[in-house]
């Protein structure tokens, strides 16, 4: 028997994620495609003289896969924006804006984002408004928080978007005020933002060029990482005619799952729910797939804006008994999935407090009580799940999507510290829990809220459960560590599960789109504090070199 094959990747150690073969030497590719994947003895089978890639002794896996990112976001950041450091404190965050405005005409805004959630409570105080003013030369700005939920901004944005003493705070957010004259302070959380995101893009609307600019950056930073398949966790009719564009010109080399709006308190995004769906067949491609929904159910628990069973630890503003709240009642959570479902779409939901899972589930299981068996399910986030809940996930046939990584001790963990009390942030990500019930779990980055989308800093986490940068001491939890090979598969194939590109990429066996990347290390081969430090070398997507290492001389 003859093979046709274009390419021919040989002299390589392989790591299929096939567990009938799991390991192999030689690619044969064709038209993009696997057309077959072995040894050595393969190659006498090949028809005609197609190019030969000679790996070298070289590690292939299959391409990484990123469940839930922000990739138009993150590429504009890297293009257009000021880039903070979420562990700088006020003078350097001041000292970072005063350099970035001096470069910028008198009236334009100052954008970017990045800086700690941690930081609130010293951006709370009403001089700080004062001292971003002068640093940013009275220009109006819009800084996002490091959970992209919360903003920073100046008095000239304020009055742009005509926030004052007697603005009321929306429904699901919060203006932070003087607690003596109520007049903002440049905090805003939640749906509050809403407002400055509205009077920053009314100033300057993108084209659809420079949105498929931003989401081609995007999808070549996520090529470093080797990440040749994501979802967008929410996703803008501007997203989705910018991936159009892309696609329609040759220059989408990914496979992207959008999750459209259905709410939405902290981007700015016009049209919304219903509406954006019902255009969403207008922007499929073939690269491209409109087939998730995203709804924002709670906040982020730093900003005390997540919905938990137990109250928060007291403060000056909530008191003693503050358990958070959600954007929508259960019986609106459970419409609007039942709605989603008969249309044939899948959902993400983000619910990070334990409160919010369960509503989640409550939707969900009368979803599926409805007959919707079809229907992917993502709980985004799952950084809180009540005991009780666990099992509910594998009953229900829920995805937990693990992201950002906070597995392990940082800077948003030492944040839960100062909200939450102690023993419940120590049972942060019940991973290894979640595995044994049956639960598909799949890694996700939450780029930008980390600073950049790698994943082999969340798999070396996810089994040593504890910081692999080292900047951060001792573990979290360690008792829910996972193998290394269930960490990989989460951000390998249980990602592609999660997200319904499984039919296409994840696993690299015939038929599947040749999606792979070249390791600077074998990560099962070398010690696990090791895993992290893993370079990926070249990506390669649908049969082509889409990336590679230039080394510096």
């Amino acid at each position: 028997m003859t093979i046709k094959a274009d390419v021919v990747h040989r002299n390589a150690r392989i790591h299929t994620l096939v567990p009938a073969q799991p390991r192999a030497s030689v690619l044969l590719v064709a038209d993009g495609r696997i057309a077959a994947i072995g040894d050595e003895q393969l190659l006498e089978q090949v028809q005609g003289a197609p190019e030969v890639v000679d790996h070298g002794g070289a590690v292939l896996m299959p391409g990484l896969v990123d469940v839930h990112n922000h990739h138009m976001i993150a590429g504009r950041a890297d293009l257009f924006e000021l880039q903070l450091d979420p562990t700088a404190d006020l003078p350097a965050l001041l000292h970072a804006i005063r350099d970035w405005s001096a470069e910028l005409a008198p009236d334009a805004w100052v954008v970017g984002g990045g800086w700690g959630i941690g930081m609130i409570p010293e951006l709370s105080h009403p001089k700080v408004l004062g001292a971003l003013d002068a640093a940013a030369g009275g220009r109006p700005v819009l800084l996002r928080d490091d959970s992209c939920h919360n903003r920073w901004v100046s008095s000239a944005a304020l009055a742009f978007a005509g926030i004052d003493a007697e603005f009321p705070d929306p429904t699901d957010g919060t203006v932070v005020r003087d607690p003596y004259t109520a007049a903002p302070v440049g905090l805003l959380f939640e749906a509050a933002v809403a407002p400055v995101e509205h009077a920053y893009l009314a100033s300057a609307p993108p084209t659809v060029e420079q949105d498929a600019a931003a989401c081609r950056r995007g999808v070549e930073i996520l090529h470093t990482f080797g990440i040749t398949a994501f979802q967008d966790a929410a996703a803008s009719l501007p997203m989705l005619k910018a991936l159009k564009h892309l696609d329609g010109t040759g220059q989408l080399d990914a496979w992207v799952v959008t999750s459209l709006q259905i709410n939405d308190n902290i981007f700015g995004t016009q049209p919304i729910g219903q509406e954006l769906i019902d255009q969403r067949e207008a922007y499929r491609s073939p690269h491209h797939r409109p087939d998730f929904v995203k709804i924002f159910l709670d906040g982020v628990p730093p900003a005390r804006t997540a919905s938990f069973l137990e109250p928060y630890l007291p403060d000056d503003v909530h008191g003693a008994e503050w358990q958070g709240k959600t954007a929508m009642s259960q019986s609106e959570l459970t419409e609007w999935l039942l709605r989603v479902a008969g249309q044939g779409l899948s959902a993400k939901i983000h619910s990070t407090g334990d409160r919010a899972v369960r509503m989640s589930l409550d939707a969900i299981a009368a979803v599926r009580a409805a007959g919707h068996t079809a229907n992917r399910f993502q709980i985004a986030h799952g950084n809180f799940i009540a005991d009780d809940d666990q099992h509910r996930l594998v009953e229900l046939d829920v995805i937990a999507d693990i992201s950002p990584p906070l597995w392990y001790p940082g800077d948003i963990v030492q944040a839960l510290r100062c909200c939450l009390p102690r023993d419940r942030v120590e049972r942060l990500h019940p991973n290894r829990n979640l595995l044994d019930a049956g639960v598909l779990v799949a890694g996700g980055s939450d780029w930008p809220v980390v600073p950049a989308p790698n994943p082999w800093h969340g798999i070396q986490g996810l089994v040593t459960r504890a910081d692999p940068t080292g900047a951060f001491p001792g573990q979290l939890w360690p008792e829910q560590a996972i193998s290394l090979y269930e960490a990989v598969y989460a951000y390998t194939l249980g990602a592609a599960r999660a997200m319904s590109t499984d039919d296409v990429t994840g696993s690299l066996e015939t038929g599947k789109f040749a999606d792979f990347v070249v390791l600077d290390r074998d990560p099962f081969a070398v010690p696990i504090d090791q895993v992290a430090g893993t370079t990926v070398e070249q990506t390669w997507f649908a049969g082509r070199k889409v990336y590679e290492l230039i080394r510096a001389e």
